[in-house]
């Protein structure tokens, strides 16, 4: 299969995702439940997963797929990761910063990444070998990490405090943001997009799950930059992650790794 028939599938799903996500975007009756970690679920989040599965079930029949909401399917060498909504908390206030993401990994290795935020009107995508893409909704462009070499130039995006301060490490994370030019507190899946494109030069997480770094992970790589997790090992099923221009990741590591 070739990748670019792979990239090609991943954004026509992510374009049926966005139309089942913004059609339900602010709508009054959105039904919102808790899960069991007490993270918040809508119906847009489950019915965009189901589509996906739907789709890939028609289409790439004997790949197998791993998606937040209903968990592992199928064996095999190919894998479809998705996080239908990236964002939920934000989805449900009417927070515009959420996205869907999709990612493909084949033989261990993600190769194809797609995170379409239509709220936003952005969407980044990137192949292994063929570089990082982003459109704006006006034109398409490629994507490069920045330039900057030291930390005290370095802007740093985070999460939050809470995921930090839950691990014992909310001092490592003000002591980075200190030795840091300026940090702002955006969070999800765009600090790693930001890092992209290279407005921001480190965003980084706590506490993270396979399908909230894979596409992030590609792109991120395709654009210049380096993706670990906070023990410096290239991965995105740690549990934890930090994205950098590269330039600056051994430095941040040395303040924020474990």
């Amino acid at each position: 299969m070739a990748a670019s028939d792979d990239l090609a599938l991943a954004l026509e799903l992510a374009g049926l995702a966005d139309e089942l996500t913004l059609a339900r975007f602010q709508a009054d009756d959105l039904v919102v439940e808790t899960k069991p970690d007490l993270t918040p679920v809508t119906e847009a989040d489950r019915g965009v997963e189901q589509l996906v599965r739907d789709r890939l079930a028609v289409v790439r029949p004997g790949d197998a797929v791993l998606g937040e909401e209903f968990g592992s399917s199928g064996e095999g060498p190919r894998r479809w990761i998705i996080d239908p909504i990236d964002g939920t908390k934000n989805y449900v206030r009417g927070i515009p910063v959420w996205a869907t993401l999709l990612a493909l990994e084949v033989e261990g290795r993600v190769e194809v990444g797609v995170v379409s935020a239509p709220a936003l009107y952005r969407r980044w995508w990137a192949t292994r070998g063929e570089g990082a893409f982003m459109n704006d909704g006006r034109a398409t462009r490629r994507l490069q990490v920045s330039g900057v070499r030291r930390l005290d130039d370095a802007q740093l995006c985070f999460a939050g405090f809470e995921d930090w301060e839950e691990i014992g490490r909310l001092d490592d994370l003000i002591a980075l943001s200190r030795s840091c030019w300026r940090s702002r507190g955006l969070g999800d899946i765009l600090s790693y997009m930001l890092v992209a494109e290279g407005g921001f030069d480190i965003g980084l997480d706590a506490a993270v799950n396979l399908w909230d770094l894979a596409a992030a992970m590609v792109i991120v790589e395709e654009a210049g930059g380096r993706f670990t997790d906070l023990g410096g090992t290239p991965r995105a099923d740690g549990g934890d992650a930090i994205a950098t221009n590269g330039l600056v990741h051994d430095a941040a590591l040395a303040i924020i790794g474990r």
